[in-house]
């Protein structure tokens, strides 16, 4: 059985204090390299690691965080359901409000918070949205027993419902 290690980083480092460049006022940004290594960004994500170039600029909206970052993920292949490590690439470009009554999806707190964590959330899982499998030749597993074809054989007969598709059976016969 494969035990996967808790320990992790909270999400709280993906919360930036942004105060010293509201302070700063329009057209100032600041550049900077994240490099996490485990981190938890929500209770159904969680990755291997995040690291990339990330700037802040400071509008007259609030700050527009721009991003190119590397994560690691854990998946599964939705073949055989055997653990696959991936690498993700998310770029972000997204706009946090300032004022209270801008409009925005993102907003930076009244305490000069900027939570990276959702819209990271969000992209990765845009990312990670189309099926993964661990071999582009993967067999998958037996519908009937459940074993894992890519590791062995079962003497399985899959009964043919459908008179139309008793052809493409030949084509599994050796």
């Amino acid at each position: 059985m494969n035990e996967t290690p808790t320990n992790y980083v909270s999400s709280r480092v993906l919360k930036l204090n942004v105060g010293f460049l509201l302070a700063d006022g329009p057209a100032h940004s600041h550049d900077s390299v994240l490099d996490f290594p485990r981190v938890r960004v929500s209770d159904d994500l969680t990755l291997e690691y995040v690291r990339g170039p990330l700037r802040l600029s400071r509008t007259k909206e609030g700050v527009l965080v721009q991003a190119q970052l590397e994560a690691g993920i854990d998946d599964e292949c939705c073949r055989c359901l055997e653990p696959v490590h991936r690498v993700v690439h998310v770029e972000l470009e997204e706009l946090y409000g300032y004022h209270s009554e801008m409009q925005a999806e993102f907003t930076i707190g009244e305490d000069a918070n900027l939570d990276l964590g959702p819209l990271l959330r969000d992209e990765v899982l845009i990312v990670t949205s189309s099926r993964t499998v661990c071999m582009d030749d993967c067999k998958g597993l037996c519908p009937e027993c459940g074993a894992n074809l890519n590791r062995t054989t079962c003497d399985c007969h899959l009964e043919i419902l459908d008179p139309r598709m008793a052809v493409l059976k030949k084509l599994l016969d050796p």
